[in-house]
């Protein structure tokens, strides 16, 4: 147990929110170090000051708490800014993205946490609620600003715009695994922006 988690339990019972995000930020550390099956309630709430009964508690498996825990890891580093120029937006945040998922280490956890999703209920309803839908309604979020800023057509079907440019990073990743880096991001975003289809003249 390392020394803060010691003075931590020492100072009485503490408020139920700073158990939880002492929780998470432990689990989401573990995750993108040491990979999913790491991910331990055992392992957790000694790493937290925590207890295990706090842990069965509040989360249905350690899966279920690994979804919620990469959430909150990653949320802050995949931030949408608003310069008011939604292509600049998307490409700074599409690159925070990859470069999570490469660089940041999270390619590997991610991975597992998908995979494992099709075989375990618990876990696939938490990367649902607290990550996939959540992130998603950020991008919409975005896109409907710029939409509503005229940067986008009215019938712009934002959803699909999210799944364009998310969905491709996932893809690469997870099916097709093949490189993905920093390069594809600016074409990711003026394909989606632009449009495949001829001009007329």
């Amino acid at each position: 147990m390392s020394t803060s988690a010691a003075v931590r339990r020492g100072r009485g019972r503490r408020p139920a929110a700073e158990v939880r995000a002492d929780v998470l930020a432990a689990a989401g550390r573990i995750l993108l170090e040491d990979g999913l099956t790491a991910v331990t309630f055992e392992r957790v709430a000694k790493e937290a000051g925590a207890s295990k009964t706090t842990l069965y508690k509040w989360w249905p498996s350690p899966g279920a708490l690994a979804a919620e825990a990469y959430f909150a890891q990653s949320r802050p580093l995949l931030a949408f800014p608003d310069s008011g120029d939604v292509r600049a937006d998307l490409i700074a945040q599409l690159t925070s993205f990859v470069r999570l998922l490469t660089t940041g280490g999270a390619a590997g956890p991610v991975s597992q946490l998908i995979g494992a999703a099709q075989l375990d209920p618990d876990l696939a309803r938490a990367w649902s609620e607290t990550y996939a839908l959540p992130r998603r309604e950020l991008g919409r979020e975005r896109l409907r600003v710029a939409q509503e800023q005229g940067q986008l057509r009215e019938d712009v079907d934002l959803d699909i715009m999210v799944d364009q440019l998310w969905g491709a990073c996932y893809h690469r990743l997870l099916v097709l695994r093949v490189p993905l880096d920093e390069s594809v991001v600016e074409r990711l975003v003026d394909q989606a922006l632009r449009g495949a289809a001829r001009h007329p003249a």
